[in-house]
């Protein structure tokens, strides 16, 4: 803060105000700057054309600078390089690649930035990207479909080159002029709705089948199931799978054992109380996913009777917890890597018949899954 004896002066302005707690005059930032730097001009980018101006050359020449180009003598390469510096100019790769079709991005649609699933995923698909010098530019649908196109359509008219999509609709139709425009599509972890598309998933179904298995070997019968919402694909097929390892033992389901929904944690502890309670109450849970799993551990951990869990998606620090949380683990960076590299594949046009992408899931014992019932 400057005082009322501070040397800058202000010619032709008002008065500056006082501060009434200190009654030292108020000098706004861009005034104290004002003497040192020009005003800036945010969004006005300096051009060739200023370059061109700075060293008084042509654009061609600064063009053959900028690019690297033969036919420029070292001391008109110095000057433009002054004037590259000075101006703080930077090549416009987009207007560049433009003129050659491509415009070097691709866009990543996510379901959800905050979930640990997708961190991996999202590295895979940027690490892919940068391998062939491209861009990666993501958001987040948030589990709405409205959203989910808007943010498709607003990437598809910046001129993405492809897409990487986690979809959170079930009707992709929006979509059909871009790919038939030659967007490269490839939906992930969950697959398009309503059009042709490759699509890369884990085998939901069977891992789901095999972690129930898992919890029927050890002696449950009253088995819980808790997932996410069930027009969601992969709640539906892991709920599918906990019903057909269920069948597979002859074990009749009750609708009680089942519940769908939202996975914020209230409505997921409501439904692991309502299962942990009454005259039989269940001696394992499988949860849906990871959201899911957390929470149930969370209210087992309030739980006098020893329950026994096996959770869909591995999470942070599930091997340090007593017992370790068995889970079904998917290989979420497998599958980013594996859906953008079907992308540039499609870019490079060795690509042209939709195919679906299954990859296994593993099973991973540490201790919760393996409990015997406590009844």
């Amino acid at each position: 803060m400057l005082d009322a004896t501070s040397s800058y002066k202000i010619m032709d302005a008002a008065p500056l105000p006082v501060d009434d707690r200190t009654g030292r005059r108020i000098v706004p930032e861009t005034t104290r700057r004002a003497d040192r730097i020009a005003a800036t001009r945010y969004g006005n980018r300096p051009t060739m054309k200023d370059v061109a101006a700075r060293a008084g050359v042509g654009l061609k020449t600064v063009s053959r600078v900028v690019n690297g180009e033969p036919g420029v003598t070292p001391e008109t390469e110095r000057r433009v390089q002054e004037a590259i510096d000075a101006l703080g100019f930077r090549r416009n790769d987009s207007a560049r690649v433009l003129r050659k079709g491509r415009t070097a991005s691709i866009g990543l649609v996510l379901e959800d930035l905050a979930d640990p699933f997708y961190g991996p995923l999202s590295r895979a698909v940027e690490e892919v990207a940068r391998a062939n010098g491209a861009l990666l530019i993501n958001g987040s649908s948030a589990e709405d479909p409205d959203r989910e196109q808007e943010l498709v359509l607003a990437l598809c008219a910046r001129r993405v080159d492809g897409l990487v999509v986690i979809p959170a609709g079930d009707n992709h139709r929006y979509l059909e002029p871009e790919l038939k425009a030659g967007v490269a599509t490839v939906f992930v972890d969950r697959p398009a709705g309503q059009i042709d598309a490759d699509v890369v998933l884990s085998d939901n179904y069977g891992g789901a089948r095999d972690g129930v298995a898992h919890l029927i070997a050890h002696g449950h019968r009253r088995i819980g199931f808790i997932g996410d919402m069930p027009r969601i694909h992969t709640a539906a097929e892991r709920l599918r799978g906990y019903r057909a390892a269920m069948e597979d033992a002859g074990i009749p389901v009750e609708e009680k054992w089942m519940s769908l929904g939202v996975t914020d944690p209230e409505r997921v502890r409501r439904a692991a109380e309502e299962m942990l309670s009454g005259p039989d109450p269940v001696t394992a849970v499988f949860a849906g996913n990871n959201r899911v799993t957390v929470t149930v551990v969370r209210v087992l951990a309030e739980h006098a009777r020893r329950v026994a869990l096996v959770g869909f998606d591995d999470i942070e620090l599930a091997d340090l917890l007593q017992p370790g949380v068995t889970v079904v683990a998917q290989d979420a960076a497998a599958l980013g890597r594996t859906a953008a590299e079907r992308l540039f594949r499609q870019l490079d046009g060795t690509l042209v018949t939709p195919e679906r992408i299954e990859l296994p899931t593993r099973l991973i014992t540490r201790g919760s899954g393996e409990l015997p019932p406590a009844d």
